[in-house]
């Protein structure tokens, strides 16, 4: 649960903290973060500059690169229960005619659990301890540790000194301008898409994908209920969700009832959230004024289904490395943490883009290669990149030590190197 606590409150609680830690950013990054740090004692402050927690949420597939932070958080029952599994996923055709299913929970079963969970559920899960969060409030500046928060509206409130300010604050994030992170590399598609949630119609653990000829129709399962995505070109969103769903009912000649009732929530939402489907990656994590974290370092387009687990297991590999950390250590192991994670986010986001660029073009023609080459390429062959991820995945533990120990022989090498009078 997050608990809406003042600013000085929060930085009254670590005032006597090894690390002093600020968060910018109340999403899944920055709360996986915040609640691996507290189970090491500190005591991070967390503000967000939304008034309040009302993210109207959307549907995420966690795949099992994120089990070792629940297990380390010890919540990872509370997470199964929370969720439901995903054990396939069927590929229809422009028409809607089912081309594949493929066994996606068998996939990855080896390696643990493949689950579909609400935005809003994951929150809960990871703040099920208690955090606490000062609202309505940001930050614009950081000067030699020294972080001036702000309110909505940019009037200044005050200024605390931090060893390490993160910036979590999402793929819109202000704080890459404000932690200097350099060059920002968009990758643009031109669609967005709303989110919607509908009724469980039976196949609770099966996803489906429908990759019309201008048009994108998921449904995914999560506790209880389907999460629902509906894209398409900008410019043919402008009309709204209600017409825009009937346009693509119109286009397909089998939805089955579980995709036409998700298409029916899309159009009879009073207010979906609108989803856009762009990407966005820095040219650096770690600055000399703090680092960024999550969709800030690197946001994903939804396409793979990797971004929120990425996510969280850069905050878990942060997490578990700053447990090691001190002042004077801290700057060693944020650049071994940046040097290891963030190859294996640009992968996963490389993956993502390479898919989109199938998902996002039209034409009869272009439809009909990519269901040729769809229905002939499985899950496994699709996400081979993502399955090596989970697969390879590094141990916090052992680069933490391995950067320790280099800058300790660093220092040993220069101690011993004689010195001139």
């Amino acid at each position: 649960m997050l608990i809406s606590t003042p600013l000085a409150d929060q930085i009254a609680d670590q005032r006597d903290d090894r690390l002093r830690v600020l968060i910018v950013g109340a999403g899944v990054a920055g709360l996986t973060l915040a609640a691996l740090l507290r189970q090491d004692g500190l005591h991070p402050v967390v503000v967000d500059r939304m008034p309040a927690d009302d993210h109207p949420g959307y549907m995420l597939a966690l795949m099992p690169i994120v089990d070792r932070a629940f297990v380390d958080l010890g919540i990872r029952e509370h997470y199964r229960a929370a969720s439901t599994p995903m054990a396939r996923y069927s590929f229809r055709s422009h028409r809607g005619r089912t081309l594949r299913t493929d066994a996606l929970g068998e996939l990855l079963s080896m390696y643990g659990d493949c689950n579909g969970i609400s935005r809003g559920a994951l929150i809960d899960v990871l703040t099920r301890g208690g955090c606490p969060v000062t609202f309505a409030t940001t930050v614009d500046a950081v000067d030699g540790g020294t972080a001036r928060f702000v309110d909505r509206n940019g009037v200044p409130i005050r200024e605390a000194a931090f060893d390490l300010v993160v910036g979590a604050d999402g793929i819109r994030s202000r704080m890459r301008g404000v932690l200097d992170a350099g060059q920002l590399d968009i990758a643009e598609t031109g669609w967005s898409g709303w989110v919607a949630w509908a009724d469980d119609r039976g196949d609770a653990d099966l996803g489906e994908e429908l990759w019309g000829d201008g048009f994108f129709l998921g449904a995914y399962p999560v506790k209880g209920r389907l999460g629902v995505f509906l894209g398409g070109p900008d410019d043919e969103l402008r009309a709204g969700p209600a017409v825009f769903a009937g346009e693509v009912r119109a286009r397909v000649d089998d939805l089955g009832p579980r995709l036409s009732t998700a298409l029916d929530a899309v159009a009879s939402a009073s207010d979906p959230y609108l989803w856009r489907l762009d990407d966005a990656r820095v040219s650096r994590w770690v600055t000399p004024n703090g680092i960024l974290l999550g969709d800030a370092a690197a946001g994903f387009l939804p396409t793979a289904g990797i971004g929120a687990g990425m996510a969280m297991e850069s905050a878990w590999m942060l997490g578990r490395m700053l447990a090691l950390a001190d002042r004077t250590t801290l700057p060693t192991l944020l650049a071994a943490w940046e040097a290891v994670e963030r190859p294996r986010v640009e992968s996963a986001q490389a993956n993502s883009r390479t898919l989109a660029k199938m998902m996002f073009r039209r034409g009869g023609f272009i439809a009909w290669l990519r269901e040729t080459a769809l229905r002939m390429l499985s899950v496994r062959a699709v996400l081979g990149p993502i399955v090596r991820l989970v697969a390879e995945r590094p141990d916090p533990d052992a680069v933490a030590r391995a950067a320790l120990a280099h800058r300790a022989d660093l220092g040993s090498a220069h101690a011993d190197r004689p010195h001139s009078a």
